[in-house]
């Protein structure tokens, strides 16, 4: 069977970013998608698309073709107000270099990165971690099968878990954050570079911690709040 419209798609791969490994999936526990769903980068789609199990792939995409060129467009200073939590600045997570999950104007989760700490305000890069890069990826299907129609509805079910430095939408599928395509079960968990996202959001009052976690039921603990 080969890789096609409405197939459930199993793959390892490998993404080197300026000659290092950004992103892997091995053989054990692939990335798995639907294919022509748009899950992943289109034209990461398109140069599977036709391979059969076992067949590999290399091919590179240019920053147009993946997360799209650098802009300061995306980069804003915010008021440190914006990170208050219960009446007060988190000056702990306003750390250069930290991925802090923020909410945007249109109720969306997007993942920005503390580029400068000043007296009174926080500037902020959301622009993808990945923009102006060039991407190269290796690897091989592992698996092709009819996706059921249950699952073309809902999507994949999977425990969809956001460890710190790894993802569950990273390299080959984007952000890193649990999307209308994960179940949010018991595996899926925010840390510091996660967020859950359209059924699970960690919400004002979460701080995205190492035990920040949606269960089956859409319950967090203490520290988090499910929409």
């Amino acid at each position: 069977m080969k890789v096609d419209k409405n197939k459930v798609v199993a793959l390892s791969y490998e993404l080197t970013v300026d000659g290092a490994v950004a992103d892997k999936a091995s053989a054990e526990k692939p990335l798995e998608y639907i294919h022509g769903k748009g899950m992943l980068l289109p034209r990461f789609e398109e140069e599977v698309a036709g391979k059969e199990v076992g067949e590999k792939f290399e091919f590179t995409l240019n920053p147009e073709e993946g997360y799209g060129t650098y802009s300061a467009d995306y980069v804003f200073e915010l008021p440190k107000s914006a990170f208050e939590m219960d009446g007060k600045v988190r000056e702990d997570l306003l750390v250069p270099g930290r991925v802090i999950p923020m909410m945007s104007q249109s109720g969306e989760v997007v993942q920005g990165v503390v580029k400068e700490v000043k007296k009174d305000s926080v500037l902020m890069d959301f622009n993808h971690p990945m923009a102006g890069k060039t991407l190269h990826f290796t690897g091989s299907v592992v698996n092709v099968r009819e996706a059921t129609p249950e699952e073309l509805e809902n999507g994949l079910k999977r425990n969809c878990g956001c460890q710190k430095g790894t993802d569950c939408k990273k390299g080959a599928q984007g952000d890193c954050e649990c999307n209308e395509n994960c179940n949010c079960g018991d595996e899926c968990k925010c840390d510091d570079e996660c967020s859950c996202g359209d059924k699970c959001e960690c919400t004002d009052d979460c701080t995205c911690g190492d035990k920040c976690e949606c269960t089956e039921e859409n319950k967090c603990n203490d520290k988090c709040n499910c929409k």
